[in-house]
């Protein structure tokens, strides 16, 4: 198998585990949303910190300790992924697994706004009419749902910061998240503590099942990551951004097909809409790589 065929493996398995998700969470009922989320950050502790010991990565770690600028930055990515997490696990337990892929889907739209305002970057007249179009996507499902589809929203602003966090930091995917994970455990330990304490906890309560499932909510966590480093390395920046609308396309068939959420005209409409945003931004997006590349492999020839 060609390195480029195993990374598109990669990609895919990535995307495809996150786009599975909605079934995953609601076997951890009746847990709430926040023992969820508590559970996830101290095992995803307990992952990491033996994959980067099995790894040899603990010099990195040390880097980014020792980096001031580097550790401010995990921080607030670490704050934003909690968020994250926690509305992404509400969500998905509470029937907005439709809602949830919607934030996934735009969230390509929001990174590139972010680009704009924050890095000062300019968007292309092609970009511009996708970003018209998915904001009238969001009037439309504004209208449709009664409210703002504050889910999507959230989703969709801290995956986007929390990308870009990422990327200022400039540090490797395992050490980085172990970083992370370690910053928000103590909290997390906090609030499992208390939660016993008081015997609400369904840790130990539901059978030894319920008790392993838990414990694999690291595991789970660290696989796709996993196989996301291993794409990004081995697949052009192009096919990974293509890839990755596996997620928020199959998180929408399983919201409509197994868990028969309501999906009514003014959804679809605004859905509609949404893909065709991201229709004209990928499309774009790809013409624009074409061409950047091509004239740098004619200087190359010459």
């Amino acid at each position: 198998m060609s390195e480029q065929r195993r990374g598109l493996l990669l990609g895919v398995t990535a995307y495809a585990i996150w786009g599975l998700f909605p079934l995953y969470w609601p076997l951890l009922e009746p847990a709430g949303a926040v023992e969820i989320l508590a559970h996830r950050i101290v095992w995803s502790v307990v992952t990491m910190a033996v994959l980067v010991l099995v790894l040899g990565r603990r010099a990195t770690v040390r880097r980014i300790v020792a980096d001031h600028r580097v550790r401010r930055l995990l921080a607030l990515a670490a704050g934003l992924i909690t968020v994250n997490w926690a509305v992404y696990i509400w969500g998905v337990n509470n029937g907005h697994v439709v809602e949830t892929a919607l934030g996934y889907f735009i969230n390509p739209l929001v990174t590139v706004l972010m680009g704009v305002f924050i890095l000062g970057e300019r968007l292309r007249r092609w970009q511009w009419v996708a970003m018209g179009v998915a904001a009238l996507a969001v009037v439309v499902l504004t209208v449709d749902y009664g409210r703002l589809p504050w889910v999507a929203v959230v989703l969709a602003l801290t995956f986007g910061s929390y990308g870009l966090c990422k990327k200022q930091a400039g540090a490797p995917a395992i050490e980085s998240i172990a970083y992370e994970t370690l910053l928000i455990a103590p909290l997390a330990l906090a609030y499992l503590g208390w939660l016993g304490a008081r015997g609400d906890s369904t840790f130990a309560s539901h059978g030894a099942g319920h008790t392993l499932l838990f414990m694999t909510t690291g595991v789970v966590t660290a696989v796709p990551l996993i196989c996301f480093g291993g794409a990004a390395i081995r697949v052009p920046l192009v096919t990974l951004g293509l890839l990755q609308y596996l997620t928020p396309i199959l998180q929408f068939l399983l919201g409509v097909l197994y868990f028969h959420e309501d999906m009514p005209t003014g959804r679809w409409i605004g859905f509609v809409l949404v893909w065709g945003a991201l229709a004209i931004f990928t499309v774009d997006s790809v013409r624009h790589q074409r061409r950047s590349v091509r004239p740098a492999t004619e200087v190359a020839g010459v």
